[in-house]
């Protein structure tokens, strides 16, 4: 669908304050947005036909950047602190006045789209943006409508995303050029002092996992896959641990890569597109990642030559390099994007110090406490200032998301859990034979083997052993994968140095939990044992 619109356009844009733009384009279609991106001098196409794109200084999230307003309605709703950080309804208007004096004579892209594949809670969002690359992510990452519901379509959440309207801190109370603020009052999203499209994804994701818990439905940071018997895995962690890449199994029929809601239905898809990291990407290795960037596709930060070949090992830019592209575009994946209740649960960590099995069972008591715990490593590239993996704890696998406490998220998991009777699984695709900087990351090939052994059920029957520190079930052995792979103290030169670094490893998630209230005395004690 093509147009540009003037009457029609300005009672829908008047709702959220924009009364003077320029030109607006609505809902142009993939091709035309490309062309438009093209001759605009924002993007160049590569030679598999994807847009390439460049996100300026902002080549990741900025979550020090990140407010919620503070509000009658949810002053008492969210967890306020250092991750849900507040900020005066006087604040967010002047902000909000910020951009529409900056949108005025402004050409513009709208788009009405969906969050959420169940259409009994999706989310209706319309995306306000001032460039067509920007215009045609949002079109990519979020569920497109049927051109029959754009007639007569009302947002629920609007953004406004204009990524060369700079805050002033001093003036306008925030913390650096760049802003990102939700008002569930207002229903708007504004988006300004940065390019990186990651962050209007991120903030719609926020507000769902504000709004499906009230609704009863579990909101989740995780991908979603489907085996040919039906049998639904999750796959739980933060941006660089693997959740795009092992979800993408040719195995298995893909739901989604990175948001999804649980319901009384089952499982469903928050989006309609997925957003890979794809530094050191190969056809060999993650075949149906690669072949899914194609036209239609946005690459952002990738090193191109004048022929227009992608280098998906050159960091030149960042590590931060990303690809977004339609679910349709992955093949076999589940259309419309839902699943039934999950079978496996599996929780994702890259773990920089080398010590955690690549692959271990969780008893339910186990599973909350790791679900809450959230360890794991940033990678490099994923947020601003992040170049070498950091120990991390980010509850629920997704804290810079999650608007409530953790512990809600959390109950409503266990509950699940049990309900269904799911079976859950740690798997560390991080590093194995010493720390950050001496052992090697776990190799892609046996992490997919004891994967597929642990959803198929083989890897139960191979028995297990306790570790004694974690405490968690590890398999004995596991076909495709050498023995001592499964033990870490195994893949160590030295022993002892091992035992230290696990205690300390345990140690820091003692403290970390520490942080937590009111919590079962069963979930405490099912720690590790440092």
């Amino acid at each position: 669908m093509s147009a540009i619109e003037t009457d029609t356009t300005a009672a829908k844009l008047e709702a959220c304050g924009i009364t003077d733009p320029g030109e607006v384009h609505w809902n142009l279609s993939r091709d035309e947005l490309i062309e438009r991106a093209i001759a605009d001098g924002d993007g160049k196409a590569a030679d598999n036909g994807a847009l390439v794109v460049k996100t300026g200084v902002c080549t990741g999230r900025r979550p020090n950047d990140r407010f919620i307003v503070e509000e009658p309605s949810t002053r008492d709703d969210i967890d306020w602190g250092t991750v849900n950080v507040g900020v005066s309804p006087e604040t967010f208007d002047r902000l909000h006045r910020k951009i529409l004096d900056y949108y005025t004579g402004r050409t513009l892209f709208a788009r009405d789209c969906y969050a959420g594949a169940d259409p009994s809670t999706r989310l209706k969002v319309r995306v306000v943006n001032e460039r067509a690359w920007h215009n045609l992510f949002a079109g990519t990452l979020f569920i497109r409508p049927e051109a029959a519901a754009l007639a007569d379509f009302e947002p629920d959440f609007t953004v406004l995303n204009a990524p060369w309207c700079s805050a002033d801190p001093v003036v306008d109370g925030t913390r650096s050029d760049v802003f990102v603020v939700v008002s569930f009052e207002k229903r708007l999203v504004l988006v300004g002092g940065t390019q990186y499209a990651g962050e209007v994804k991120k903030s719609i994701f926020s507000i769902m996992n504000y709004l499906l818990p009230k609704r009863g439905v579990l909101s989740m940071h995780c991908s979603a896959n489907v085996g040919k018997g039906g049998d639904v895995a999750l796959f739980f962690g933060l941006s660089g641990t693997g959740k795009t890449t092992l979800s993408a199994d040719p195995n298995r029929r893909l739901i989604g890569d990175d948001e999804h809601g649980w319901s009384d239905n089952g499982v469903f898809n928050i989006e309609g597109g997925c957003y890979a990291k794809c530094i050191k990407l190969s056809k060999e290795q993650e075949p149906q990642i690669y072949s899914a960037i194609r036209h239609g596709s946005v690459l952002e930060n990738v090193v191109m030559d004048d022929a227009g070949h992608i280098d998906y090992d050159a960091a030149d830019i960042t590590e931060n390099t990303r690809a977004a592209y339609p679910l349709e575009f992955i093949d076999g994946a589940v259309i419309p994007s839902v699943g039934g209740h999950p079978e496996n649960v599996v929780f994702l960590t890259c773990d920089a110090f080398g010590v955690l099995p690549p692959v271990s069972r969780l008893t339910p008591d186990q599973a909350m406490y790791h679900f809450m715990s959230g360890y794991t490593a940033k990678v490099a590239g994923t947020e601003a200032g992040v170049t070498e993996p950091q120990a991390t704890f980010s509850a629920c696998f997704g804290a810079p998301f999650m608007p409530l406490p953790a512990s809600k998220y959390a109950t409503m998991l266990g509950e699940r859990i049990a309900k269904h009777q799911a079976t859950c699984w740690l798997v560390n695709t991080g590093w194995s034979g010493g720390p950050y900087g001496v052992g090697k990351r776990v190799n892609i090939h046996h992490t997919r083997a004891m994967v597929t052994a642990a959803l198929d059920g083989s890897l139960t029957a191979a028995g297990f052993q306790i570790d004694p520190i974690f405490g968690f079930e590890v398999p004995k052995a596991c076909d495709g994968v050498p023995a001592e792979v499964l033990t870490p103290k195994s893949t160590w030169s030295d022993g002892a140095a091992y035992d230290r670094k696990a205690k300390e490893l345990a140690g820091l998630f003692a403290e970390n939990f520490a942080m937590f209230k009111a919590v079962p005395s069963n979930v405490v004690a099912a720690g590790p044992k440092g």
